[in-house]
């Protein structure tokens, strides 16, 4: 799961300790000699300068020998001085979640995502109007960083009023169990949903206080917290067992974007 509840910077040595292959000088071998290689640790300075630091690293398990050391990797970066305050005490930060390599597989992608104080959830955005920004190694430079940034920070607002909207729509009880049903196709085919039995009402279960709630945005935040975390249990060939939590955070991006795109198909 992506920890995008963290408070705290990471320094260089924390980023290290957490994504070695942030810090590679040079591509994997098996790039072609056109491949432009650009350090993540260059980004991770630019943003500095525009006021995002890191709060999270990660990388996926090298296949390979040839990719060790140069594979895909990600940064959640935050602004503390760009905050959204709900009017309900809904404090909301939003993140650059930034992915790359270093083996010429993966160009520099930008997504957009939330943080929420209220409960320490995390959350990814990708929305027809609000979707990811690649930028290529070659013609890399700190204006097109800047750019970039500047784009997704000038979409803000998009986020703000899905998420008002979100909240003055109100669930009945058949459409959260609809909503809950549809989340759990994010995570399970249809041919794993057959072959198992999850309690709905258990999904929809607030595990805080402050989740309580029929609207959309609470429904949706409580839902798309146990399904990252595999909070819950399901039955399978007769034995309960209980859901793994999604660490691997190509997944994490991938069932966070389904989730909130699902979620805005019950806005009102």
């Amino acid at each position: 799961m992506l920890d995008l509840e963290k408070k705290e910077y990471l320094s260089k040595e924390n980023i290290r300790s957490l994504a070695p292959s942030v810090f590679s000088e040079k591509p994997s071998k098996e790039v072609s000699k056109h491949y432009v290689h650009i350090p993540t640790e260059r980004v991770i300075n630019d943003m500095e300068v525009l006021g995002w630091k890191v709060v999270d690293a990660k990388e996926v398990k090298a296949r390979t020998s040839g990719t060790k050391g140069f594979q895909k990797h990600l940064l959640v970066f935050r602004n503390d001085e760009i905050v959204i305050n709900g009017e309900d005490g809904d404090t909301v930060f939003p993140q650059i979640l930034l992915t790359n390599s270093h083996d010429a597989k993966n160009a520099f992608t930008f997504t957009a995502g939330l943080f929420r104080m209220v409960c320490e959830n995390g959350l990814v955005i990708s929305t027809k109007e609000f979707g990811s920004v690649r930028v290529r190694h070659m013609g890399y430079d700190f204006a097109k960083v800047q750019e970039t940034i500047k784009e997704i920070v000038e979409q803000l607002p998009l986020t703000v009023e899905s998420m008002n909207k979100m909240k003055a729509t109100e669930l009945n009880q058949e459409k959260a169990v609809e909503f809950a049903n549809k989340a759990l196709n994010t995570r399970f085919t249809d041919d794993e949903l057959k072959r198992i039995k999850i309690d709905i009402t258990e999904l929809l279960k607030p595990v805080r206080e402050e989740d309580k709630g029929s609207d959309l945005w609470s429904v949706f935040n409580v839902v798309q917290e146990k399904i990252i975390e595999g909070d819950f249990e399901y039955r399978a060939a007769g034995k309960d067992r209980k859901a793994r939590e999604i660490k691997n955070f190509r997944q994490d991006i991938k069932v966070n974007e389904k989730l909130f795109d699902l979620a805005l198909e019950y806005v009102v």
